[in-house]
């Protein structure tokens, strides 16, 4: 293993061996091969994610959110399961029209709203951004205006609720079930869309990764930009809108509900206001950073992310405001104030761990970390067109702590979420289990390509930062 050196620049890296001048670059992005595991996951979630998603709306709905409730009932004979689907509310025309009517607004406010933000907003990147090389090499451009999107969508609700009152700020919640069938006609849509366009026209046919197995194809998707003109990036759009954007808009309409239908509302149900809408808000001013996230530079688009992101994180990411309307909970001032502090903590270390990064790579290491030079690994890798290009494995830092410690401050967020629903009930915890299996196996897949793509030099970097995201733990 190579050790850590000093150098004559204001940084300092790993050096390579001097007997490693046979190594071979690796490549990256999604599978080409399909494993039995990896099939037999995917025919899992493609079998039983849409139920998981019903389940857990219908127990609200019907059952005071008891995930036991459904079961038990079925069990004594006291309910079959077509008695709970008959009592489901079914797929509405208004439900759809609403949805239509938020669906194509985001695509309007995506595509013909330039940035303005930017201009008058110190710090704020947006605009016109760059992403990262895809595997073929392409470099894409992005209009980046979530932030702008979100703040006209919020400004529409707010006005409307104390000023015009063209609609009830209920509305959401009052059709919760019927927009979630027109959520799954969307993702579905979208994601058959995708796949028959990586057949015919591809975007960038050489970003295409064809495994021949259906499913996996189906669900991992084909293409790795797929996009309709110059702007409507199918990734970008469905990552960030509509489901985000809907996230502080879910909660404010529970937020309603709950004011509707007791009178008051909570301080859980504010404090899940709150910190949510950090999360929320960071992730749109963040958005040119997130162009270099995994989500963009190595996910291809497909049911994974289509209909995932049309149904799975508006429905179940929002659950501890759903949940709260059916159970309110009156935290002690000592509990909220407990709780928003982890939530807090958690967001620092999630905002500063990426910030370190983003200074990285940004002053190309030239930069203080924790007041010293910042260590790396550099490392190079090749794309498809043969082209060699490098990158610097941050070691210094939080990322000296661990090789994933953002996600550890993510998780804390999102178990403070979960502590404001109180212990009555488990499923607001579905949201920390949830998110811990999603960045484990994140962490795992992107070590996996990352091993793939710097080969030999992902090994010294593992040497030198060993834990992946709890310092001696994992």
């Amino acid at each position: 293993m190579s050790s850590l050196r000093s150098t004559n620049a204001s940084s300092k890296r790993y050096t390579k061996p001097a007997n490693d001048d046979s190594e071979v670059l690796g490549q990256w992005g999604r599978a080409w091969e399909v494993d039995w595991f990896s099939l037999a996951s995917i025919l899992f979630l493609l079998a039983f994610a849409p139920f998981i998603v019903f389940y857990f709306v219908m127990s609200c709905d019907q059952y005071q959110c008891a995930l036991t409730g459904p079961l038990l009932d079925v069990y004594t004979g006291k309910s079959s399961l077509l008695d709970i689907w008959n009592r489901a509310p079914s797929f509405s025309l208004s439900a759809a029209t609403i949805y239509a009517i938020w669906v194509i607004f985001q695509v309007l406010l995506y595509v013909f709203v330039s940035d303005v933000c930017h201009k008058f907003l110190p710090g704020y990147a947006g605009g016109v951004q760059e992403g990262a090389h895809t595997p073929a090499g392409t470099v894409n451009k992005y209009q980046v205006n979530g932030l702008q999107a979100w703040i006209i969508t919020h400004g529409i609700w707010l006005a409307n609720a104390n000023y015009f009152h063209w609609f009830s700020p209920t509305v959401i919640f009052d059709n919760w079930i019927p927009l979630l069938w027109c959520a799954n006609i969307l993702g579905y849509s979208v994601s058959i869309f995708a796949m028959v366009k990586a057949y015919l026209f591809p975007s960038s046919a050489k970003d295409c990764k064809f495994t021949g197995n259906f499913f996996y194809d189906f669900m991992m998707g084909i293409e790795f930009n797929p996009r309709i003109g110059k702007w409507f990036d199918f990734k970008l759009f469905f990552n960030g809108r509509p489901g985000i954007i809907a996230w502080t808009l879910i909660n404010l309409s529970c937020a309603a509900k709950q004011k509707e239908v007791y009178g008051y509302v909570t301080n859980s149900m504010i404090l899940v206001n709150v910190l949510q809408a950090m999360y929320v808000l960071d992730f749109f001013w963040n958005e040119a950073w997130y162009l270099k996230t995994i989500d963009i530079c190595h996910d291809h688009f497909g049911w994974y992310l289509g209909w995932g992101d049309c149904v799975w994180l508006p429905y179940l990411y929002t659950l501890q405001g759903l949940y709260l309307v059916y159970n309110p909970v009156q935290l002690s001032t000592a509990g909220s104030i407990a709780i928003l502090l982890f939530g807090l903590t958690g967001y620092y270390i999630f905002r500063m761990t990426n910030h370190q990064k983003d200074l990285f790579r940004r002053t190309d290491g030239n930069c203080r970390i924790w007041g010293k030079k910042p260590t790396y690994i550099e490392c190079s890798y090749t794309s498809v067109d043969g082209k060699k290009h490098h990158s610097k494995l941050l070691t210094s830092g939080f990322w000296g702590l661990a090789r994933h410690f953002n996600y550890t401050g993510d998780l804390m967020g999102s178990l403070s979420y979960c502590l404001t629903c109180g212990f009555q009930h488990i499923l607001p915890y579905f949201y920390i289990v949830y998110m811990t299996i999603l960045l484990v196996h994140r962490c795992i897949r992107d070590e996996h390509r990352c091993r793939s793509k710097y080969g030999k030099e992902w090994k010294w970097y593992t040497d030198a930062v060993p834990y992946r995201i709890l310092p001696a733990i994992f």
